[in-house]
């Protein structure tokens, strides 16, 4: 079946992708800051930093959610288990070999793959809810007595927002090293940054 290059990404979804890319980069870099990994702008300037970035990220996840919602793009993340097996030994054999094809079709319809959609639903439904959370009772430590968290310890609180942050780490670079595993090796990249894929002629 021949394949054809169609409009798959739209500008919103390269903009909301790249701009979670750099927030979420700039926040790795201030957070291992704060928590001590290095110092390259100081204890203080990072920690602002980290919440400016941090308040960004929220507001265009509000805004990503609101515009999935109204688009009906939520349908993408669904998780589906058919083919999904395929796709994973596609992934640890089948990759190395240029002669075998992705058993998945990409459609605009179903552009993730059953393995992506289970990636991005973990991501969404663990890292994410763990990481704001424990974040935003980081950020708002004075507050707790007022808010009723009196048995919470910050040091607890701390170790969770940190795991959190390295689920992040590992989840963007299997997400860095997915991005070149098409053929040619930069087909998913430059996809995201023309929003031009290959699809299946007949579901164009």
């Amino acid at each position: 079946m021949a394949k054809i290059k169609e409009m798959v990404f739209s500008r919103f979804e390269r903009f909301s992708h790249w701009t979670q890319a750099a927030l979420i980069i700039l926040l790795m870099i201030t957070g291992f800051e704060v928590n001590g990994a290095y110092s390259l702008v100081g204890y203080e300037e990072a920690a602002d930093w980290h919440r400016v970035f941090a308040w960004v990220l929220i507001w265009l996840w509000v805004f990503i959610i609101f515009w999935n919602l109204v688009t009906g793009e939520w349908r993408q993340y669904i998780p589906t288990t058919k083919k999904l097996f395929a796709v994973m030994m596609y992934y640890s054999a089948g990759i190395f070999d240029q002669n075998v094809p992705h058993p998945y079709k990409k459609t605009r319809a179903a552009k993730h793959n059953p393995l992506q959609r289970l990636a991005y639903l973990s991501f969404n439904l663990a890292i994410t809810p763990v990481i704001w959370v424990s974040g935003l009772l980081y950020m708002y430590y004075n507050e707790w007595t007022a808010l009723g968290f009196d048995s919470l310890t910050l040091g607890v609180v701390a170790g969770v927002h940190a795991a959190a942050a390295f689920a992040m780490l590992v989840f963007f670079i299997g997400h860095v090293y997915m991005a070149f595993t098409g053929k040619p090796f930069t087909a998913y990249f430059w996809a995201m940054i023309t929003g031009y894929d290959e699809i299946e002629e007949d579901a164009a």
